[in-house]
């Protein structure tokens, strides 16, 4: 089937019987069939319906994203393998890095939230945490606060609201943004809010306490730094244990508010699962609680967090999203599950095309082999791939694609470039440059032929020339030769003169051709009056047969002129050239020409021949 790269059109087809009618829709890599009782006047019939199998690639905004990702994958192509795996790793991120900060910039470019950007951004940050970076107990959280930081910005824009208002303090939602800092970990954020309100209440020794707390960095240490595991869970219970206390003997009692933010300190659930609507997500509500609970989690204990979050976060009667399926998947570390649902979730290859090359790259996904040959990131690249060779221009970007799939991306690439519509003889070069980099020696014969056909069929010789000998095709090139010596006879004149005084070596693909270049020397020969070698040129084509015979009159005409000069005429060494050309005049009949051109030429071959043939006798006496 081949694939359109034009606006898909629609075909109705009436069935034989039944009153019925059979209608299809040719599109980028699909077809839709269906049976109607509508006899369809065209594509306006309110009855059918235009059907795309991946309409991403339609969109200007994501067709940026395919481009600019593009140079990312050609470049974690060329990693060298003998790199320290230390290094490749900080290289590893850094792609991955990069490849995020595109999706980002769709999203700002698109300026407005689309929903699609924002699962795709948050899962493949989330893999380059847990897989990529594999970040150990301590860091990981630090890297999941990240994470759910980048994803949940809302509250910094509530907080410039809140800020910029006459009374920070006394705002409606001034408690909300403190409160969001907190369950995001964003503790100086917080201290800087809460300062606000002790400005309007300076005698208020609770929340100098709490200050004091803060200032000084008891509040909820954070791993990382010079210290080691152990020294940090050490200070994080003496600090959790003092919270704890306070809590205990009710030293915020009289301040609702702080008493609500030391309870989340602690991680109390109840208080967590009370603010759903601030953390508006499980995978928010798990990081919080393994902040306040569990601040040195390792990553083998992930899944077991992550599972009883999302129980305790959802409703009983919710089905969880296909996004919460995924994530799941990602913190039980179960990557393929991870490829899998997001192939079915997400409305294109890219995502699990460039994610996957680039865990494979990781030594990630080694052991998946699929049944029919191909690795699992072969088999996903070949299929983004294939669907770009659809679009009119995304389909430049696949070729590089193919070139990486090891396996079967040449297969692919020989039977997708087949369907490239030739519009413009631009883009069918930009096809045959790619076919002879990779020497695709059938293609580059089909292109060529079809661009000749093409050309010859506008007239356009000296292009049809052109594809034929690059197509080295022997035939053709006599075809177009016999043209060209055809407008010769009706004008007197040829065309496309730079092409045929440039043939060079081509000229020899066929006799006719070699003609044609020879020819047209002669010409040359002659209009710069080198009267000699036009004279031996033109015998040298008479006596070598590769003339077409309707061309022999022309070629004897030609040679009027010439019996004129006194370079030729009477000298001896030409009496074999006009002897020659007297017999070659001989065969014509009246049928073939007309017989006063004829008689013509053979009285001046005559006169020319005697008066050689007595210089000759002359000379050796």
């Amino acid at each position: 089937m081949e694939e359109v790269d034009v606006e898909p059109a629609i075909t109705n087809i009436p069935a034989a019987s039944g009153g019925k009618h059979l209608g299809f829709a040719w599109g980028p890599g699909d077809i839709l069939v269906y049976e109607t009782l509508y006899k369809a006047s065209g594509s306006g019939s309110s009855f059918i319906h235009e059907v795309r199998k991946d309409e991403d690639i339609y969109s200007p905004i994501l067709r940026k994203l395919f481009n600019e990702s593009h140079h990312i994958f050609v470049g974690l192509q060329t990693i060298r393998e003998d790199l320290p795996s230390k290094n490749k790793k900080s290289q590893f991120v850094s792609i991955s890095k990069n490849y995020r900060s595109v999706i980002r910039a769709c999203m700002e470019e698109l300026q407005q939230v689309v929903s699609i950007l924002l699962a795709i951004e948050l899962i493949w940050n989330l893999c380059e945490v847990l897989f990529i970076d594999a970040a150990p107990a301590g860091s990981l959280l630090l890297h999941l606060l990240d994470w759910v930081r980048l994803h949940k910005a809302d509250v910094d824009e509530k907080a410039r609201e809140v800020l910029q208002s006459e009374s920070p303090a006394e705002h409606p939602d001034y408690c909300d943004v403190v409160v969001s800092y907190v369950l995001q970990g964003r503790l100086e954020e917080a201290r800087q809010m809460l300062v606000k309100q002790a400005t309007l209440q300076p005698a208020a020794r609770n929340i100098d306490f709490f200050f004091l707390l803060l200032i000084h960095g008891i509040i909820s240490p954070m791993p990382g730094g010079t210290q080691t595991l152990t020294d940090f869970d050490v200070k994080w219970r003496l600090w959790h244990e003092e919270v704890d206390r306070c809590l205990q003997d009710n030293s915020f009692a009289s301040n609702r508010h702080l008493e609500l933010i030391c309870k989340i300190l602690v991680g109390d659930e109840d208080t967590l699962l009370e603010h759903k609507e601030l953390l508006s997500t499980w995978y928010h509500f798990l990081v919080t609680r393994l902040l306040f609970c569990h601040p040195t989690v390792k990553p083998t204990e992930l899944h077991y967090y992550a599972q009883s979050c999302m129980t305790m976060f959802l409703d009983s009667r919710s089905v969880p999203e296909p996004l919460d399926n995924i994530l799941l998947a990602a913190f039980e570390f179960d990557i393929h599950q991870v490829i899998k649902d997001c192939s079915i979730a997400l409305n294109n290859w890219w995502f699990v095309a460039h994610l996957t090359d680039l865990l494979d790259h990781c030594k990630l996904l080694q052991s998946h082999n699929l049944h029919f040959g191909s690795n699992l990131r072969e088999f996903l690249l070949l299929e983004y791939a294939s669907g770009l060779f659809t679009h009119h221009s995304l389909w430049q970007l696949a070729v590089d694609y193919f070139d990486h799939c090891p396996e079967f991306g040449r297969v692919y690439l020989e039977l997708q470039i087949e369907h490239v519509p030739l519009d413009t003889e631009r883009k069918a070069l930009k096809v045959l440059r790619i076919c002879e980099q990779r020497q695709m020696s059938e293609q580059v014969r089909s292109i060529c032929k079809i661009m000749a056909m093409r050309a010859l069929r506008n007239n356009r010789l000296g292009s049809a020339l052109s594809w034929s000998i690059r197509a080295k095709d022997a035939a053709f090139a006599t075809l177009i030769s016999e043209r060209f010596l055809q407008d010769y006879c009706a004008r007197g004149t040829f065309s496309d003169l730079d092409l045929i005084d440039n043939l060079g070596p081509a000229m020899l693909l066929s006799d006719r051709l070699t003609f044609l270049g020879k020819y047209r020397e002669f010409h040359k020969l002659y209009g710069e009056k080198r009267f000699r070698e036009a004279a031996k040129l033109l015998l040298s084509l008479m006596t070598a047969k590769i003339a077409p015979r309707s061309f022999w009159m022309t070629l004897l005409t030609d040679a009027l002129p010439l019996l004129e000069q006194k370079e030729v005429s009477p000298h001896q060494r030409f009496s074999r050239l006009w002897k020659n050309l007297y017999h070659l005049c001989l065969p014509f009949q009246e049928e073939d020409m007309e017989q006063t051109k004829v008689e013509l030429l053979r009285l001046a071959l005559a006169r020319n021949l005697a008066m050689a043939i007595v210089k000759e006798g002359t000379m050796e006496t």
